[in-house]
């Protein structure tokens, strides 16, 4: 374990990183779109759909990610929501012009908690203690991804909730072409724990049982490759990720988020990173990162690496 995350974990256990709020309340019933099966007019449409930029595959034509991390209307737990959907759009695409080789396009994502952990105070109705942001706030982001040509990833913080259950919930948002998954070990609890108090963890079957019901939900609407992520920055997180199955439709993405020091970040990136399994990621944090590496340093040192996150 390196300083970095023994200093996250010290962190989450002495309650010095702000657990997740609640940023608005569960969806009411209104506020969810009315789930119909596809017509055959809207199946064809799907089966021609393209990603941003053209093509189906997520990495294709010399793609380079970039994202935001965060929440809708709040900057508590991200920079994503310190703004607008349009104007992180234009600070997406500044950040990550930077990484880019002379020959790569950049293709900016949203990543939205969708799914957002709560600590010993909000157990919910349920009990798994946490709640799912407002459906009308995703489709927000989910129309402002068509406008500006952007990625929408719905990252799930599930709490005592198995990640499968709390992806269901968003099918309705994953038949949308532009539409893909994050996993958040580190807020997946047991029974009797809670997000914030430990460092969270979730086995590869898991992972695998939910890779699987997306990637047949793509294959089953037509849709182009979804962006698969799973977020990991201690080997305790997913103990087994070498038993992660890839699964057709899915771009999967093992990224490493550890925070701290280049020193401190690249270790975190040895010690868990699988770059012949999954395509990789990377995580910079604009307040946790002292000094913060830059572009040049991240494609230098991580020649794998091809979507770096901004948190």
């Amino acid at each position: 374990m390196t300083r970095g995350t023994r200093a996250r974990l010290a962190a989450l256990v002495a309650g010095l990183i702000a657990l997740p709020v609640l940023t608005s309340p569960p969806a009411a019933a209104g506020d969810r779109p009315a789930r119909t099966s596809a017509t055959a007019a809207t199946t064809a449409a799907r089966a021609t759909a393209s990603l941003p930029g053209g093509g189906k595959t997520v990495f294709g034509r010399k793609r380079f990610l970039t994202a935001y991390y965060g929440t809708a209307a709040t900057g508590a737990l991200g920079v994503l929501g310190e703004t607008d959907p349009d104007t992180a759009f234009q600070r997406i695409a500044k950040a990550g012009k930077p990484f880019l080789g002379r020959t790569e396009r950049l293709l900016p994502v949203y990543e939205l908690i969708v799914t957002v952990a709560d600590g010993a105070d909000y157990p919910g109705t349920d009990g798994d203690h946490a709640h799912d942001v407002l459906h009308s706030r995703v489709q927000a982001y989910i129309d402002a991804a068509h406008r500006n040509g952007a990625l929408l990833l719905l990252d799930l913080q599930p709490g005592r909730t198995d990640f499968l259950t709390a992806a269901k919930r968003w099918e309705w948002a994953l038949q949308d072409p532009w539409v893909g998954l994050a996993l958040d070990p580190e807020w997946r609890v047991g029974p009797g724990e809670f997000p914030g108090q430990q460092i969270g963890s979730v086995r590869a079957r898991e992972i695998n049982r939910t890779a699987g019901w997306l990637s047949r939900l793509t294959r089953d609407n037509g849709l182009p490759e979804k962006l698969f992520v799973v977020h990991q920055f201690t080997d305790s997180m997913v103990p087994d990720i070498r038993k992660v199955r890839r699964r057709d439709g899915l771009a999967m993405v093992q990224h490493v988020d550890g925070f701290g020091s280049p020193a401190d970040k690249l270790a975190t990136y040895r010690d868990v990173a699988v770059p012949r399994k999954f395509t990789m990621g990377f995580k910079l944090f604009y307040d946790e990162d002292v000094p913060r590496m830059r572009p040049a340093q991240v494609r230098r040192s991580l020649p794998d690496v091809r979507f770096v996150s901004f948190q």
